[in-house]
């Protein structure tokens, strides 16, 4: 019968040292340590070295990004207006295609009703439904065709609500039948045949968002608008044109080359100007009568000092190829170069005095 032999003990013992001390020669990582700010709390911290370099690449692009954003914010902040404090910003409204400050859509309807309406009579009162939707309701007793409006022109848009305007238009009606009345059978004919002025006023409103109009009610005669005062141009006493005095020969010059086509047109201007002559020429035979002078008296024989500026309102007689002869006038600067008087500007209106009143 065999017998069991005991473990050796002490040989397990040697064995559990022996893996002991194995385990006890891997060396386990070492922590890493950082020292706290001055007056930070604990004194010392652990904090792995992944752990700065993130927050050191998230501070460098924070950075960057408050670099490159703070300027766009302060722009924004100083070009958009800021409400008021306690007040909520306004409310953009809602307009037709045509605003108060476009008056021309109304102002074209109008001038087109107000033609069709003169031309209208018995039988064609269908004509102006397209204009006046009511007018299907209406009858007319007036003979059609028989008068004619031409030259129309809207000479005021008054606007009365937000789409509404009130238009007044101004036609030379003609007839071509001769009125009935009293008088001398040649009377009525030359009556008849000569226009007159006339002006009627039409109530407009916009139709919806297309851009359309309607007339709200049939035109009204009124009467002429009021003509006002005459102004008072900021020029002095006008003078005989002298052909001899520089400045009227280069301007009497420039304006043939301008309305006739003799010469060049470049020739006469100031460098940086540029004007087109008019094409083709109406005129044949340009004449300065008179020309007065800007903030005094017109002086003649000025010197032509280099870069010297005036501004002269020059009166002309020009001819045209029918022998009809038409007096015009033009505001015109002239800036001196190289000891001649040459053309700055033809500008668009002449100028008017301080004292003028406004109309």
């Amino acid at each position: 019968m065999s017998r069991r032999t005991r473990p050796d003990r002490a040989s397990d013992a040697e064995r559990g040292t022996t893996t002991r001390r194995r385990r006890a020669v891997t060396p386990e990582p070492e922590p890493e340590f950082v020292e706290a700010a001055d007056g930070a709390a604990g004194g010392w911290v652990t904090v792995s070295s992944g752990a700065v370099a993130n927050l050191t690449t998230l501070l460098r692009w924070g950075a960057w990004l408050l670099l490159l954003v703070g300027p766009l914010l302060g722009i924004l902040a100083f070009v958009r207006p800021t409400a008021a404090a306690g007040t909520a910003p306004p409310v953009p409204k809602t307009t037709s295609s045509a605003t108060a400050a476009d008056t021309a859509g109304p102002a074209g309807f109008a001038q087109l009703y107000v033609a069709a309406y003169v031309e209208a009579g018995k039988g064609t009162e269908a004509s102006l439904a397209p204009y006046f939707p009511q007018m299907r309701n209406i009858s007319l007793e007036a003979t059609p065709h028989v008068q004619q409006a031409d030259r129309l022109a809207a000479v005021r848009v008054t606007r009365v609500s937000s789409g509404y305007w009130s238009v007044t238009v101004a036609a030379r009606i003609t007839s071509t039948k001769a009125a009935k009345k009293a008088g001398p059978a040649g009377a009525e004919t030359a009556a008849a045949s000569v226009g007159v002025l006339r002006y009627f006023q039409v109530p407009v409103k916009s139709a919806g968002s297309g851009g359309g109009f309607v007339a709200a009610a049939l035109p009204a005669e009124v009467a002429a608008p009021d003509a006002g005062e005459g102004l008072t141009l900021d020029y002095g006493t006008p003078v005989p044109a002298d052909t001899h005095d520089a400045a009227t020969a280069a301007v009497g010059e420039f304006l043939s080359a301008y309305l006739s086509g003799s010469g060049e047109l470049d020739r006469y201007l100031s460098p940086g100007t540029e004007l087109a002559a008019v094409s083709p020429a109406p005129y044949g035979r340009i004449e300065v009568s008179q020309l007065a002078e800007r903030g005094g008296d017109f002086q003649m024989d000025a010197p032509a000092t280099e870069g010297a500026r005036r501004q002269l309102l020059v009166d002309i007689w020009a001819t045209g190829s029918d022998g009809q002869v038409r007096p015009l006038t033009y505001a015109i600067a002239l800036k001196a170069r190289d000891g001649r008087w040459e053309i700055a500007a033809l500008e668009a209106a002449p100028g008017l005095s301080t004292t003028s009143k406004e109309k």
